[in-house]
């Protein structure tokens, strides 16, 4: 159940900061809900992994959700820098 919360936040998060950005197409949409669930579950894991927090701390989908949008900030510094929007 919780693997399939902290999958679910990371589509989500993906799908509101694609959707508030100028001019996206679906396949942007896609990928960007996919880098935002492997930001989540990225971050569940290194936080579980290393002890910074339990499973079902709350703190723990606060940081999934910012794995996410961190996943999400650097693909965009990386990729998207030169790109022209129309």
């Amino acid at each position: 159940m919780i693997l399939a919360v902290t999958i679910l936040l990371g589509l989500g998060i993906g799908m509101m900061v694609e959707l508030l950005l100028p001019g996206h197409t679906p396949a942007e949409l896609a990928l960007a809900m996919l880098l935002g669930a492997a930001g989540s579950l990225l971050t569940r894991y290194i936080g579980e992994r290393n002890g910074w927090f339990e499973r079902q701390e709350p703190i723990s989908f606060v940081a999934c959700a910012l794995g996410a949008v961190v996943v999400l900030l650097v693909y965009g510094a990386l990729f998207r820098r030169g790109k022209r929007r129309q």
